[in-house]
């Protein structure tokens, strides 16, 4: 066959190459001493940067798990099949100590840097870090059971992945899920109807139904449910330690908008042995820390997705022509360009300085724990808010190309969404932050105090953190204003962090635009003056280098 036309000015694709030379996390570290992990940052960096890696990925994306309820002669038996590359995907994220190993690592870092390198290995694929995320968390919830936490926690911590089927004891390593929505009450967990009967030998008898539960595959899980003394956390296995099969039975895998690697199902509790884990009646504060560590993971998971999709974005024009010049020179495109890395850089730099006050706040530092329980609760809410409009623009930059799957672009658009949802949707993180506040109003004034640190350095910022102040004069109207004051509060903590850590251009460009209102509704409308190839430099891969 003869040849039609020739192939030109299409991007190489973008792969091997560190993924790790992205200046806000690297300068996060050293910012806060961790110089002893950059080594072991790089060599994640250029795995996930790796063409090897990046199939995995693919593949784990183009199998979608599949859900065997009965075996060929009948039995139940409530296995979910992965594709092979899921399990290099896990198996790589847990020899990496991605899951609960921070929890026994002595590091005053330990957050931080598995914060950095989850940031970094997170780009290769969005569905595994869901379980991933929840091993990491459930360990300080299951410390309110001892005795399960002495027996269990080594599991959860060890760099071994173990994706067989058995009684957790008897296992190599293990991984951890939560089951707490329910039809009738979403986020309202409070809502839910599973009863927990309890047992002569200490054990209780779970009997209803989960909504939601993602990687129902995790060996154990922490499962809300309604006793005498009302909403209690439990601990519940998939296999026994007889080695029977609980019973828990997976009804159906949800057919959800995001990513494809990783199954979410729902599932009946048919008088499931479980064990309960803090107060009885008190499953929510029980919880409360797990779902405080998800949270963080989702403020993660939104920079994970804005440094893919900027790099992607910048990558390509750079190679790109299009009237006479590379995209990448052509100015409107460096204002779009920068408007995205400056979004990126502000969200991954609160994200580092939250893995960071969570090392301080785990060592028991008082003010460390006010300060995460406000900042973490507006940064949730905001960051999440802005991942699924970030992905939209950068998967513009690519055009057309950025349409079709193979860019991988519209796996990011996908699954930016359930960021926000996740752990409280936008109403209901902004609410919570409002109820922080007002429970603990000690972490409402850490939070100032915290601003007040960059206070003098830049006027738009000044005036930014004023109005944040003075929205507190009206209390009536709170609740109706609680989006608003958050994303302000939210904003005016990534300038504070920004104009005292961040680059001088990335600083100027945010306060100039978030902060002092010369900014429009879309990417692409920063003001004039701002330096535009210093911020797209820093946001360009380093390819071959």
């Amino acid at each position: 066959m003869s040849a039609t036309h020739e192939v030109f000015n299409q991007t190489p694709p973008l792969m091997d190459y560190d993924a790790a030379e992205y200046a806000p996390i690297l300068e996060a570290l050293q910012r806060e001493g961790a110089h002893d992990a950059l080594d072991e940052v790089h060599r994640v960096g250029r795995l996930a940067g790796s063409e090897e890696a990046q199939r995995w990925g693919d593949l784990a994306e183009a199998h979608p798990p599949v859900l065997r309820t009965h075996d060929r002669y009948g039995h139940r038996i409530d296995e979910v099949e992965y594709d092979p590359a899921y399990h290099q995907l896990m198996n790589t994220a847990v020899e990496l100590g991605l899951h609960g190993t921070p929890w026994a690592d002595p590091s005053p870092h330990a957050h931080l840097v598995r914060a950095a390198k989850l940031a970094i290995w997170g780009q290769v694929d969005a569905g595994h870090q869901c379980p991933i995320s929840m091993t990491y968390a459930v360990v300080p919830a299951l410390r309110h059971n001892p005795e399960l936490s002495a027996q269990y926690e080594p599991l959860l911590t060890t760099r071994t992945y173990d994706p067989r089927l058995g009684a957790p004891l008897t296992k190599g390593g293990l991984i951890a899920g939560m089951s707490m929505t329910e039809k009738q009450g979403g986020s309202d967990v409070r809502a839910g109807t599973t009863r927990a009967v309890p047992q002569a030998d200490g054990s209780y008898l779970l009997t209803g139904h989960k909504w939601f539960t993602s990687a129902p595959m995790s060996d154990i899980f922490l499962v809300l449910a309604q006793t005498e003394s009302g909403l209690s956390c439990f601990f519940l296995p998939r296999v026994l330690p007889d080695g029977t099969l609980n019973r828990m039975h997976l009804m159906r895998l949800k057919d959800k908008l995001g990513n494809h690697s990783n199954a979410s199902s729902e599932v009946e509790y048919d008088e499931a042995v479980a064990w309960m884990v803090g107060e009885e009646g008190r499953g929510v504060p029980t919880i409360i820390e797990m779902v405080n560590m998800t949270r963080l993971d989702c403020t993660i998971g939104t920079t994970i997705g804005m440094r893919a999709g900027i790099a992607q974005a910048a990558h390509h024009a750079q190679h790109r022509s299009a009237f006479g010049k590379p995209l990448v020179e052509q100015p409107l495109m460096r204002n779009v360009l920068a408007d995205l890395a400056v979004e990126s850089e502000s969200s991954t730099t609160v994200a580092m300085w939250l893995a960071a006050l969570t090392d301080r706040a785990t060592s028991g530092d008082e003010q460390a724990i006010a300060l995460r329980r406000i900042s973490l609760a507006v940064s949730k809410y905001f960051v999440c808010k802005r991942g699924p409009i970030h992905a939209a623009e950068a998967l513009e930059c690519l055009g057309g190309n950025g349409y079709v799957e193979d860019s991988r672009m519209p796996r990011l658009y996908r699954e930016a969404p359930v960021l926000s949802v996740w752990e409280g949707s936008g109403n209901v993180a902004a609410l919570d932050a409002l109820r922080a506040m007002a429970k603990q109003p000690e972490s409402l004034q850490a939070f100032f105090d915290e601003l007040d640190r960059s206070s003098g350095v830049d006027r738009r910022l000044d005036d930014a953190v004023a109005r944040v102040k003075a929205s507190f004069s009206d209390m009536d109207t709170l609740e109706h204003r609680a989006r608003s004051i958050v994303g302000n509060m939210a904003l005016a903590l990534q300038g504070s962090l920004l104009v005292r850590f961040g680059h001088p251009a990335v600083a100027d460009a945010f306060t100039a635009s978030r902060l002092d209102g010369n900014w429009g509704s879309v990417f692409g409308t920063l003001p004039t003056g701002i330096d535009t190839g210093a911020i797209i430099a820093r946001a360009t891969p380093k390819v071959g280098s």
